[in-house]
């Protein structure tokens, strides 16, 4: 058999990448606010669909909206100031490009894992790894 047609059988026999856009949407935040402070509803629910932990998140969004935030006892992220449904929105979907989907595949099939103090992206559908 010679490389052509060990090429041809290669791809005959791999898999298709299920990438239609109804099998993985961005969460969509349910925000209000509370006097000062504002409260991530669903916050739980989004950590669980994008596959992440809490604080990671939790982490991410403090930075990125320049704030302070923790969870309270009903599982509620809380937001020192008052952000707007869209800007959580925009940081969540930041949060998702860097983090969740992959950068070669665009699938969101990945883990977070340290290297030598690095965070990787590792993609379980295509094997690519980057760094966040």
């Amino acid at each position: 058999m010679d490389y052509d047609d060990m090429l041809e059988r290669g791809i005959e026999e791999t898999p298709d990448i299920d990438s239609s856009p109804g099998r993985f949407e961005v969460p969509d935040p349910d925000v209000r606010q509370e006097g000062h402070a504002t409260v991530f509803e669903n916050f739980q629910q989004v950590c669980r669909d994008l596959g992440r932990e809490d604080a990671h998140l939790l982490g991410f969004l403090q930075d990125e909206l320049g704030t302070s935030a923790h969870i309270d006892e009903s599982k509620r992220a809380r937001l020192t100031g008052e952000f707007d449904h869209g800007r959580i929105k925009d940081a969540v979907d930041a949060y998702t490009d860097r983090y969740v989907l992959c950068s070669e595949c665009g699938l969101p099939d990945t883990e977070l894992d340290r290297e030598q103090g690095a965070e990787i992206l590792r993609c379980t559908a295509c094997g690519a790894q980057s760094p966040t």
